[in-house]
């Protein structure tokens, strides 16, 4: 490996830094965006629980809050459920939001990597060239700088594809995950917000 690094020229450090970064978000985000994290195993029916037995006071509500995102959105719901509807959905959508932007912290950045880590690889390649065209006379050329030249080229080329294509996958897989864990909290708080109405009106 140190050998590929050394034959790749100083250009590849830039690729090496990317692609670590580019590894501790992935598993990041894999440990972050677990089911049982986001949507503990029946949330809503512990919360309706509460709801039913009437033990929904503030320390309960804060407890639920703690344990995952979901139990944030429901909380709130919970939380509001003395409030007029359009109060209500108004901090159940502030709160969505800001659900929302942590479940998606960092993918700007994993997608931001695909999109450089070629150019950066570009980059290794047009310093190879420089150096190819460097080592090139029209009397004699040095084949060991026009090798070197070509492993600089060829080498970055290489690794910042192999970077970006991981990386634009997983960013993908993670925003899928994502979309289904907000439609599904959207779902849950919704059904819990229709009930609490229900309740009110009666």
């Amino acid at each position: 490996m140190l050998d590929i690094i050394q034959a790749a020229g100083w250009p590849i450090w830039l690729l090496v830094a990317t692609s670590v970064v580019t590894l501790a978000i992935i598993i990041e985000r894999f440990l972050a965006l677990r089911t049982s994290q986001i949507m503990p195993s029946g949330l809503p029916e512990q919360v309706l629980e509460l709801m039913r037995r009437q033990q929904d006071e503030p320390d309960a509500i804060l407890r639920l809050a703690r344990r995952s995102p979901m139990g944030r959105i429901l909380a709130e719901v919970a939380a509001q459920r003395q409030q007029d509807e359009a109060w209500r959905l108004s901090a159940i959508e502030d709160t969505g939001r800001d659900v929302s932007w942590r479940l998606n912290r960092y993918l700007p950045t994993l997608a931001t990597i695909s999109v450089i880590a070629p150019l950066l690889g570009l980059f290794g390649t047009v310093v190879g060239m420089i150096e190819i065209f460097g080592a090139y006379t029209p009397n004699s050329g040095d084949p060991g700088l026009l090798a070197h030249g070509i492993s600089i080229a060829l080498y970055n080329t290489g690794f910042g594809i192999l970077i970006a294509v991981p990386a634009l996958a997983f960013h993908r897989y993670f925003r899928s995950r994502v979309d289904y864990f907000t439609h599904t909290m959207e779902r849950e708080a919704g059904a819990l917000n229709r009930l609490i109405s229900r309740r009110n009106a009666s």
